[in-house]
């Protein structure tokens, strides 16, 4: 299973604003630079995360994002889920345009799909504030000079 840079992307900018303090604003340029991304990626990922509800976009001067939920409220599954835009593993796995001659009869399907539901079911048992236990540490990489 490999993640696309989409859900890399998101959850590198939830990490990130989960960096700062409460309520304190950063811009995607900000990300961009620190990041060393892409600008134009990131402003196609902050826009569904706003869309998700999971931060919020303060417009204007002096404005940018900031989580709009605690990082604990975050489920790493559910944005996996949310982000990634199949689950195919295998050709099998797609109702349409299947053409494997082994689909009726194959048990490595099964197999599959147990691997993912696994796969899925460890991502649910974390959120981002697990992966923010070292904020300072992250902080001090994150929010010192860019990459």
């Amino acid at each position: 299973m490999r993640l696309t840079l989409y859900t890399d992307y998101s959850l590198r900018v939830l990490m990130y604003l989960g960096t700062k303090e409460t309520g304190e604003l950063s811009t995607i340029q900000e990300i961009s630079d620190r990041y060393n991304i892409s600008k134009n990626h990131l402003t196609k990922v902050v826009h569904e995360l706003g869309k998700m509800g999971l931060i919020a976009t303060v417009r204007g001067r002096g404005g940018g994002i900031r989580l709009n939920v605690r990082p604990e409220e975050i489920i790493v599954g559910e944005l996996v889920r949310k982000t990634e835009d199949d689950f195919y593993l295998v050709e099998c796995f797609r109702e349409d345009g299947n053409q494997c001659i082994l689909s009726s009869a194959c048990r490595l399907k099964g197999a599959l799909h147990e691997a993912l539901a696994a796969y899925l079911a460890v991502l649910d048992k974390y959120t981002i504030a697990d992966f923010l236990v070292n904020k300072e540490e992250l902080a001090a990489i994150l929010l010192g000079d860019p990459l």
